[in-house]
């Protein structure tokens, strides 16, 4: 009987050792000065930064959903890695955390080289933007296991910061103003009815240009890169801004999310004519219903700062020196003992 080789099974060692080598450039752009290693090694080191009292470790992980068989479906491979990222950065920074590190985990059945290169290429670049390192991660040749051209994703972040300034929403009060950051579109949320919606009820193609989208393909308004919110809630926390609770608006929307800051007895009334919904999600609601829309979709919003009222107008003017426009969502009110968990938001 021949012999057979691990390269005859599906699992390519040497492509695998050349991605490593591909990636380490863009690894060493987003080091920080506590990483005490290069990529490559068995395990990522990173130091706790000095000067901080009591650090306390700050973790999150996510992956990307169904966004990826768009990825998969247009070819295009360089944007999906922030989107990998912003999911798992945005929600620890809701904290206060300062993001540190990242890893990544890529499988796929056969390891395409240019593809995964772009995809990691992404993750580090978001990984600069966001202010942390790309410590390591995993590439995994799965042969049977993901359909040809397709590979999965999956990220894990650390963070840190001093268990005096955790937010945690404990301190909001009735009449505190919530204040939103525009989202880029549906961000990595979604997706599964999205796609349902545009692709097999309204017979589109990725390639269509709708007028509803001003100019914009559907595979392009779908890929628009999620939003990373990092140095926003450094500036607005470096300002001094008394901040009582921060929410990534993610799966679940603004319903699923806000209520998780908020205090039992406490809601949110968000007045949506106070922002525009991204022209992507209003073409999705020519066939889903509203209550559906809400409860699905980020609505144009991606990340909201609750904060007292007195404090409004100088967080405003924050994000504005940022190049923002910031949304005056609206206020957090008194909701009856035993509201459901969504109902606390309320849209009149």
């Amino acid at each position: 009987m021949g012999s057979i080789s691990y390269r005859e099974a599906g699992v390519d060692i040497d492509a695998g050792d050349e991605l490593v080598e591909r990636i380490k450039p863009f690894a060493r752009l987003t080091r920080i000065p506590e990483v005490l290693a290069d990529v490559g090694g068995f395990a990522g080191l990173c130091a706790v930064p000095s000067g901080i009292d009591e650090p306390v470790m700050v973790s999150g992980t996510d992956g990307v959903g169904t966004k990826l068989k768009v990825a998969f479906l247009t070819g295009v491979h360089d944007t999906i890695g922030q989107d990998l990222v912003g999911m798992c950065v945005n929600d620890i920074i809701t904290t206060g955390a300062r993001p540190l590190f990242f890893l990544d985990y890529f499988g796929t059945g056969k390891l395409e080289l240019a593809t995964a290169e772009s995809v990691i290429k992404g993750i580090a670049a978001a990984c600069k933007e966001a202010g942390c390192a790309l410590l390591g991660g995993e590439t995994a040749e799965l042969p049977g296991m993901y359909a040809a051209g397709e590979y999965d994703l999956a990220g894990f972040t650390v963070g840190v910061v001093a268990r005096s300034k955790i937010i945690d929403g404990k301190r909001v009060v009735e009449g505190d103003r919530i204040v939103g950051l525009p989202s880029s579109g549906l961000h990595s949320n979604g997706y599964s009815l999205a796609r349902r919606v545009l692709f097999d009820a309204m017979k589109l193609t990725a390639q269509d240009r709708p007028a509803r989208l001003n100019g914009q393909s559907v595979g392009e308004a779908l890929l628009a890169p999620t939003r990373l919110y990092p140095r926003h809630v450094q500036a607005v926390l470096a300002a001094g801004i008394d901040v009582h609770a921060m929410s990534h608006i993610t799966g679940g929307g603004l319903p699923g999310n806000l209520p998780r800051v908020l205090p039992d007895h406490l809601g949110a009334r968000l007045p949506e004519a106070r922002w525009k919904r991204p022209a992507i999600l209003e073409l999705i609601a020519e066939h889903v219903e509203e209550h559906e829309l809400r409860r699905v979709f980020n609505l144009g919003v991606g990340f909201a700062f609750v904060v007292p009222a007195v404090e409004l107008a100088r967080t405003r003017e924050v994000l504005v020196a940022l190049g923002e426009e910031p949304i005056d969502l609206g206020e957090v009110v008194r909701m009856p003992e035993g509201t459901d968990f969504e109902a606390r938001v309320v849209f009149p």
